[in-house]
């Protein structure tokens, strides 16, 4: 098995299933404004179901979806055929991506980096592969604002939680990470997903390496 296949398979195909769910909940918007705007040569970490995907804007030349599991990878692929810009979806991982340094506009993290094993070496991965002036867009749940909640997700990540969902983590803070990696945040907006009073804390944003 190459080092770099990652297998979850009873997560993933619960996860295609709450994508939907989560769409129509309100998600198909967010992902719309996550990538308004964007042109070039486009990685996006993480692809998943690929939701993403039917959001890009004409602007965009190509779409380098990387997804390390297999059957989210699978389902990735079914979703580039119909993409309204071209989509190539390949195995790889967030800190070791396909592409030269400095070679593309911008980079793409959705519901993602909550999960790779090394938040700082991804991010610094992006830093890498992006142009100077490049931009990073992020839409990713991050630790809770109140103790409370704080604590509970501490509990959910030291005990079964990573373990049932894919790696996942409740408590890492995600914005200032993007910022220690060296990006220049523009805008961020901080949110409950689903809506409502438990939801759980999302930011939405872009960032510019400089």
């Amino acid at each position: 098995m190459p080092p770099h296949d990652v297998k979850h398979p009873l997560f993933a195909r619960g996860y295609a299933w709450l994508a939907k769910r989560e769409d129509e909940a309100g998600n198909f918007d967010n992902r719309k404004e996550l990538l308004a705007g964007l042109s070039g040569t486009v990685v996006e970490v993480g692809s998943g179901t690929g939701s993403n995907f039917a959001h890009y804007p004409a602007g965009v030349t190509e779409v380098i979806a990387v997804e390390p599991e297999p059957y989210l990878r699978k389902l990735s692929q079914q979703a580039a055929e119909t993409a309204p810009v071209p989509v190539r979806v390949v195995d790889g991982v967030a800190d070791d991506l396909p592409v030269e340094d400095g070679a593309l506009d911008a980079g793409v993290v959705s519901l993602v980096l909550c999960s790779v094993p090394d938040q700082a070496a991804a991010l610094a991965e992006l830093h890498r592969k992006i142009k100077p002036g490049g931009e990073l867009r992020f839409y990713e749940h991050v630790i809770s604002n109140r103790e409370s909640r704080r604590k509970v997700q501490r509990f959910l990540d030291k005990t079964f939680y990573p373990h049932v969902a894919g790696g996942c983590h409740l408590t890492r803070d995600t914005r200032a990470a993007i910022d220690g990696a060296g990006f220049i945040v523009q805008r961020s907006r901080r949110f409950p997903f689903p809506p409502g009073k438990l939801g759980i804390p999302h930011i939405l944003g872009s960032a510019r390496r400089p």
